[in-house]
């Protein structure tokens, strides 16, 4: 314990005071803030917590291409298996501390006990260790086309690099110590769980020198601090950025977007041009699930019409969309659901004769409190017209992130499913999408088991040949409606609204608050 309060007041030195005038941005994000670890869990609003604190290895610019960003460089063997990197020089900590190439090797370690596709890398890796203070190696045991696309992942969940202190840390059990070398400090005093979170400027940050391009360049910071408010009601948030009480709405409601688009104070802004997808996610482990008959009836039962117009319901921000890995993309096909999503409860109910359905309640966890959470009510309509028995049960997104990592039975405090959502930059492709990982216990929560949805993961993961990757993308699509991971319900689009005060958004999978500033 003082060891903790020692860290959070090195933390709280190295912030910049807020002084009176100076620029503090007030937003009101998707959801509250609860959960810290960005390792621990997938849910956006920690991954955005963590990319305010902590820094990564690479970052993907506007155009999602890998580039260095802790990384003064790296070099790769002829033989594609030895990879060595190499740290910027003056990399700190919160509290002071340098960032040494032990912190990277055991971030690296305790993500890739977490991630689908840190999971996937350490499969092909035959060692990882440090060369020196600044620079470490990793050595694969056959080349893999994937590596730096890896530790260059931008969504859930991220390779962020930890102190070793806290990377040291099962990945199972949350981190407590919040010193990261990231552009902003969290200031753990100032918490408010269910009322504000608060970050101030880290004076030490040493950004790199060229320009910001999405998650990727130089993150200069030009705020003082930012705070994320709690205001989960969506007009009352609406009506406080017509008044100036706050900056800036990550996701406001999509039907109140007519109140402030012609108000001369406030821009619609797209942050995140490719969108995201709808996704229901199973727990394989636990009657009825456990048998992917029974999930093939939820494909036939649901539709992703009901929940775009629900969700969103103005068509220039929807598409409905049966490709698993993202329509506009190389690897976009509608195979294997060409019949499915439809809403067609007479195939549903025929499958659940077929399967021995036995009426066993299916345990719904109902995010009350988040947009996509709240499209929880037309699953359980839709499934009990196609013949399921359904228990609703509602609570906080945070809940629903805490309880969805229970493997319990479902009657024990457990789960069989709930609705989420992912941004198109997790989804590219077959290892960056962790709903198609089926690697049983390494798999994320939900835990589906299939030797033949991996071969075909590794299969991609060794090819470099587009046409080959394409056509094992489209195999796994077709193997993933035979034996569902998940079902994805629909493309879309969400954009912020912020008052004209506020310019520099960066357009990235995450939101972020890098490069922008505050007009007074």
């Amino acid at each position: 314990m003082r060891m903790f309060r020692t860290m959070a007041l090195l933390a709280a030195m190295v912030a910049v005071p807020v002084a009176a005038g100076a620029q503090t941005l007030k937003v009101v994000k998707h959801s509250d803030l609860k959960i810290l670890d960005p390792m621990w869990t997938t849910a956006y609003i920690v991954r955005n917590h963590g990319y305010m604190i902590f820094d990564t290895l690479f970052g993907v610019d506007e155009k999602l291409e890998p580039k260095p960003q802790m990384l003064e460089g790296w070099t790769v063997s002829d033989d594609k298996l030895v990879y060595t990197f190499t740290l910027r020089e003056g990399l700190k900590f919160h509290d002071g501390a340098p960032v040494t190439s032990e912190d990277c090797v055991a971030s690296l370690k305790r993500w890739a006990s977490r991630d689908a596709m840190g999971q996937k890398l350490m499969d092909f890796t035959k060692e990882l260790g440090t060369v020196d203070a600044r620079s470490f190696r990793l050595t694969l045991k056959e080349p893999y086309g994937l590596v730096i696309a890896s530790l260059a992942k931008p969504s859930s969940v991220v390779p962020f690099i930890m102190p070793k202190r806290s990377a040291d840390i099962p990945g199972t059990t949350q981190i407590t110590d919040m010193t990261g070398s990231g552009p902003f400090v969290f200031r753990r005093d100032l918490w408010r769980p269910g009322e504000k979170v608060v970050y101030d400027r880290f004076k030490d940050y040493k950004p790199r020198a060229e320009p910001a391009s999405g998650l990727s360049g130089g993150k200069a910071v030009h705020l003082d601090r930012v705070e994320w408010v709690a205001m989960p009601d969506a007009q009352t948030s609406i009506n406080a950025l017509i008044n100036g009480e706050i900056d800036m709405i990550e996701q406001p409601s999509i039907e109140l977007l007519p109140l402030v688009e012609n108000d001369r104070n406030i821009r619609i802004v797209d942050i995140n041009p490719l969108g995201s997808q709808y996704a229901l996610r199973f727990n394989t482990l636990h009657k009825p699930f456990d048998n992917p008959k029974i999930r093939q009836a939820v494909l036939y039962a649901l539709n992703q019409k009901d929940f775009l117009i629900s969700g969103i319901g103005n068509p220039k921000y929807y598409k409905e969309c049966k490709a698993i890995f993202i329509c506009g993309t190389a690897l976009a096909t509608d195979k294997g659901y060409e019949d499915k999503l439809n809403s067609d409860f007479a195939k549903s109910k025929a499958l659940l004769k077929e399967a021995g359905y036995d009426g066993t309640p299916v345990v719904l966890l109902f995010g009350t409190d988040t947009n996509t959470g709240r499209l929880t009510p037309i699953v359980k309509a839709l499934l009990e017209r196609g013949g399921f028995v359904v228990d609703m049960q509602s609570m906080d997104w945070q809940t629903v992130v805490s309880r969805r990592n229970r493997k319990d039975p479902p009657a024990a405090g457990g789960w069989h499913a709930f609705m989420t959502s992912w941004v198109s930059a997790d989804l590219l492709d077959p290892i960056m999408a962790s709903f198609t990982s089926a690697a049983c216990e390494k798999s994320t929560f939900g835990w589906p088991c299939d030797a033949t949805i991996e071969k075909l993961r590794d299969d991609y993961a060794r090819s470099a040949d587009p046409a080959k990757q394409k056509a094992l993308a489209e195999q796994l699509q077709v193997r993933i409606s035979e034996f569902p991971t998940y079902v994805h319900l629909g493309q879309f689009v969400i954009p912020a609204a912020q008052r004209n005060t506020v310019t520099g958004n960066l357009a990235a999978p995450a939101a972020i608050f890098w490069n922008m500033r505050k007009e007074k």
